[in-house]
C-alpha cells in the first residue's frame, strides 16, 4: 500500500499538467502546433545531447539502447503492416507508433529516479535515448507515411535535430572532450521544459475532442493491448533469455528493463500525430486513458516482479 501511495504522490504532477495544457489550449488559445515543433525541433535536442554526454559508455551500456531501439521498430513495422488495411484515415499509423514506444521520459524518468539508486538511474536515462530515437526515426516514417512519399519521409527524418544532437554527444563523450559547468546547468533547464510541456501537449490534444474527436475502441483497446501486456512479456522474455541462457547483461539492467516496459503510452503520440495532423484527439485520448491506468498497473507489476524466478534488484521495503 505505502508503494501506491508513493507512486500516486509522484505522478498527480503530471495530471495538473495535462490539465494546464487543455485550459492554455481552450481558453487561451495556444496553438498545440507550435508547442510540437519545440518539443521535436528545439527542446528535445538539447535534451538528447546532454543525456548522452552525461553517461559513462561501455560495450554493454552501449548496446543495451540499441536492442531496445531495434526491438521498438521492430513491433511498429509489425503492427502497422499487420494494421493498417483495418483504418484509412492515418489511425493504423499512429497505433504502429505507439506499439514500438512508451511515456519513457515525461513519465519513466521521474519513476527511475524515485526507485532506483542514481547509478541505475542514470542507465535508465541513457536507455531512453532508445525512445528518442526511435521516435526521430522508425516512429516518424511509420506515423508520416501513407501521408508523404518515403523520399519525403526519409528527407524529413534527417532533418530532425535529435538525430544529429546524439551523433554529437557521442563524439564529446567517446572522445573525451568537456563541456563547461555552466552548460551543464543551463542543459537542466530543457530537461524539466521537456516534461512539463509534454505533458501540457496531450491536454492540448485533448481539447480537440469537441471538434470532431470521438472514442474510437478499437484503437485505444489494441494500444492498451500492446503497451501493457505485449510489451512486458517480450521484455520478461528477454530478460529470462539472457538470465538463464546469454549471460549478457548485468542483472541491474533488468530492473531498468522492465521499468522502461511498464510506463503507459508516449506523449509523443500526440506531438507526432499533432506535428503530421494524423488524429491527434484519438491519440490524446488514448494516451491519457494509458496515464490513468498506470497509477495502479505500474505498482502492482512491480510488486509481481519480487516474485520473478529470476533477481531484481530492487528492495520495495526501502521504499
Amino acid at each position: 500500500m505505502s508503494l501506491f501511495f508513493l507512486m500516486l504522490g509522484k505522478t498527480l504532477p503530471l495530471y495538473f499538467n495535462v490539465l494546464i495544457g487543455y485550459l492554455a489550449s481552450k481558453k487561451l488559445g495556444v496553438e498545440r502546433e507550435s508547442i510540437a515543433s519545440l518539443l521535436i525541433y528545439v527542446i528535445g535536442p538539447v535534451v538528447v545531447f546532454f543525456a548522452t554526454v552525461s553517461v559513462k559508455i561501455d560495450l554493454a551500456l552501449a548496446l543495451f539502447p540499441l536492442l531496445l531501439f531495434i526491438l521498438s521498430s521492430v513491433l511498429a513495422f509489425v503492427v502497422y503492416y499487420s494494421c493498417r488495411k483495418y483504418w484509412q484515415d492515418g489511425t493504423g499509423n499512429i497505433l504502429a507508433f505507439t506499439a514500438g514506444t512508451g511515456n519513457t521520459g515525461f513519465f519513466g524518468i521521474p519513476l527511475a529516479m524515485v526507485l532506483l539508486p542514481s547509478h541505475l538511474a542514470d542507465i535508465y536515462v541513457f536507455a531512453v535515448l532508445s525512445s528518442l530515437l526511435y521516435e526521430s526515426s522508425t516512429g516518424f516514417y511509420v506515423t508520416a507515411k501513407g501521408k508523404l512519399t518515403t523520399t519525403d519521409v526519409l528527407r524529413k527524418i534527417l532533418r530532425l535535430p535529435p538525430l544529429y544532437a546524439f551523433l554529437l554527444a557521442l563524439v564529446f563523450n567517446l572522445f573525451g572532450l568537456e563541456i563547461p559547468r555552466v552548460l551543464f546547468e543551463y542543459g537542466s533547464y530543457f530537461k524539466g521544459a521537456y516534461g512539463i510541456l509534454g505533458m501540457m501537449i496531450l491536454g492540448m490534444g485533448l481539447s480537440g475532442l469537441k471538434d470532431g474527436g470521438h472514442l474510437d475502441w478499437k484503437f485505444i483497446n489494441l494500444s492498451l493491448v500492446f503497451k501493457f501486456i505485449l510489451w512486458p512479456l517480450l521484455m520478461f522474455g528477454l530478460i529470462a533469455l539472457d538470465h538463464y541462457i546469454l549471460h549478457y547483461l548485468n542483472p541491474e539492467f533488468y530492473i531498468v528493463a522492465i521499468i522502461f516496459a511498464l510506463v503507459p503510452m508516449a506523449g509523443n503520440t500526440v506531438t507526432l500525430a499533432v506535428l503530421l495532423k494524423t488524429k491527434p484527439e484519438k491519440a490524446s485520448i488514448a494516451v491519457f486513458i494509458s496515464t490513468v491506468i498506470a497509477i495502479l498497473y505500474i505498482p502492482l507489476m512491480l510488486v509481481l516482479t519480487g516474485l520473478l524466478p529470476f533477481p531484481v534488484p530492487l528492495d520495495f521495503n526501502k521504499l
